[in-house]
């Protein structure tokens, strides 16, 4: 399982992505910008990608990628967390057998 203590901290992310696997299951937390209710303002929100081992996300096609985009703040990483075991649960068999594609 992802735990909180895996991912780096929030100053962390604010200057760079951080990306992570677990059993097969590669993600990327990036801070990403949209357009805010205020005028001339962006909103940082928090997008959390995953995909299939062993490529990075660069070299991994669009669709094979699942994203999720939430509030970029601890509940928005602990939420990004929550997701990612999700879906490690739900195939774990996938998940491995991408671990061992090399």
């Amino acid at each position: 399982m992802i735990e909180r203590k895996d991912i780096l901290s929030i100053p962390y992310l604010q200057k760079a992505t951080f990306t992570g696997s677990y059993e097969g299951l590669r993600f990327r937390f990036a801070v990403i910008k949209r357009p805010s209710e205020k005028a001339g303002e962006d909103q940082q929100m928090l997008e959390i990608t995953a995909w299939e081992a062993p490529y990075s996300c660069d070299a991994t096609s669009e669709e094979k990628k699942q994203r999720i985009e939430r509030e970029f703040s601890e509940e928005g990483i602990r939420q990004g967390i929550d997701w990612l075991n999700r879906l490690w649960e739900a195939e774990p068999e996938k998940w491995k057998m991408a671990k061992t594609n090399f």
